[in-house]
């Protein structure tokens, strides 16, 4: 009888080692490399995101990176993620970077993300918001010459990461952590008295982590939708998720943090302004992430699945010389800039644009389903697309082209901000058509659907 136990048992050990389980035989087949790169400007600057400012930068309060993780599965298919410090990649440095990557390295747009975190705490780029800014013209050429610069650091950041591939597990998991909250929703100057938060959110904490054959983390990329602006002041800084990367490189030596930007338009960290918010809520997202690392994360089988389209999203009506010259009359700031361009446009007699090319793009690594989306996303559609595609889809906004806010339905409607005044921001005609919601839906889930 004990005979036939040990020859059982040796014949089970046989078989799980033969054949192991699905998804943890082809872990091994993965490749992954890695890098980093600084681009913390090395002069005063114009800094991103708040019209408000009157000077340029004064210091930092820590470096400002972008980094890129280079993933190979057992086919030889490939894929690139690039994660930056950045309030958004302008559609002509995304263009010019994706295509000197084809170009180079053969890898086609449906291969490559471009995310930014959104901090606000980062250079103004050419090309991006530069009508809201009180630029000088020493200032400006400050812009163009930190783009072209910048533009070389991302190309040479991704080609480091592309050479240094070496074997690798793949695995994905959602956390949790909750400091997000609705804008739109909930009246800032009174959160500390709010006991029940309003509107929709996203507390979801999507998260990669590659390691190397021995188990030693090798890279970790995470996201979060929520908007970094904790911080307002004149440093140089990657807000919440700049600390949050400090926080797992400091734990995890020799390891690699790549934040990735959701759908987080309409949430602001509440309350904020402050640095040891910053601080707190970079280390809160950071434990979310670390408790996920310490779970049973699952381990993704080495296959990689692309697709990318542009979509037309339409304009809705756009405004005549008539509506312009009043606008322009009673409003100051960025509003008035806003129609002064336009009237500038129509004085030239050059036509308005009537709709825009929208970057949609969908990543199958393994099991793990990834959306990419572009624009200043409002969370409604992570909450959408999970419903149609699974509650661990990982939903990344800010990705290859921020080009304005992209409101849900409800939003577009209501107006506001997010869904009328922000298209100014960017230098748009008009607000979007109805139905844009349901056609970027409708794309994500057709390109879904190729890769099953």
């Amino acid at each position: 009888m004990k005979i036939n136990i040990f020859f059982t048992l040796t014949a089970l050990l046989l078989l799980t080692f033969l054949y192991p389980v699905a998804g943890q035989q082809a872990g091994s087949d993965w490749k992954a490399g890695v890098a980093k790169v600084k681009i913390t400007p090395h002069q005063d600057m114009w800094m991103a995101g708040y019209a408000s400012r009157t000077s340029p930068s004064e210091g930092t309060l820590h470096e400002l990176w972008a980094k890129a993780l280079f993933l190979e599965d057992a086919a030889g298919q490939q894929v690139l993620l690039v994660t930056a410090d950045l309030l958004g990649f302008p559609k002509t440095l995304s263009d010019q970077i994706r295509d000197r990557l084809e170009e180079q390295w053969g890898l086609s747009r449906s291969q490559i993300i471009l995310n930014s975190s959104h901090t606000h705490s980062g250079p103004v780029l050419a090309n991006s918001l530069s009508g809201i800014y009180l630029l000088n013209q020493v200032q400006q050429e400050k812009i163009d010459q930190y783009t072209q610069w910048l533009e070389q650091q991302i190309y040479s950041l991704c080609e480091k990461a592309a050479r240094s591939v070496k074997p690798a597990r793949v695995y994905a998991s959602n956390g949790v952590v909750r400091f997000q909250v609705n804008r739109r929703n909930n009246d800032e100057s009174q959160i500390a008295q709010l006991s029940d938060l309003q509107g929709p959110n996203d507390y979801a904490v999507p998260v990669l982590k590659v390691e190397n054959m021995k188990g030693r983390i090798q890279a970790v990329a995470f996201g979060y939708a929520c908007h970094p602006t904790v911080l307002n002041g004149q440093q140089w800084s990657g807000d919440y998720p700049g600390f949050a990367q400090i926080e797992i490189e400091n734990k995890y030596k020799g390891a690699t943090a790549l934040f990735f930007q959701g759908a987080g338009a309409d949430q602001n960290p509440m309350p904020r302004r402050t640095v040891p918010l910053a601080k707190q809520y970079g280390q809160e997202l950071a434990a979310a992430v670390e408790r996920v690392l310490h779970e049973d994360m699952y381990l993704l089988r080495p296959g990689i699945q692309t697709a990318y389209s542009e979509i037309e999203l339409e304009f809705d009506t756009p405004p005549t010389k008539e509506y312009l010259l009043a606008f322009r009359d009673k409003n100051e700031g960025f509003m008035k800039a806003w129609a002064e361009d336009m009237l500038g446009l129509i004085n030239s007699g050059t036509p308005f644009p009537t709709s825009y090319p929208y970057p949609v793009q969908v990543w199958k690594l393994g099991e793990q389903t990834i959306v990419a989306l572009g624009g200043e996303l409002l969370v409604n559609y992570s909450v959408g697309l999970k419903k149609a595609l699974g509650n661990e889809l990982f939903v990344m906004g800010y990705s290859n082209d921020v080009m304005a806010y992209i409101p849900d339905e409800k939003v577009l409607k209501e107006g506001r901000y997010e869904g009328e005044v922000s298209q100014m921001v960017y230098g748009l005609p008009a607000r979007w058509k109805t139905g844009i919601e349901q056609q970027i839906t409708d794309e994500v889930i057709r390109l879904a659907k190729q890769l099953r």
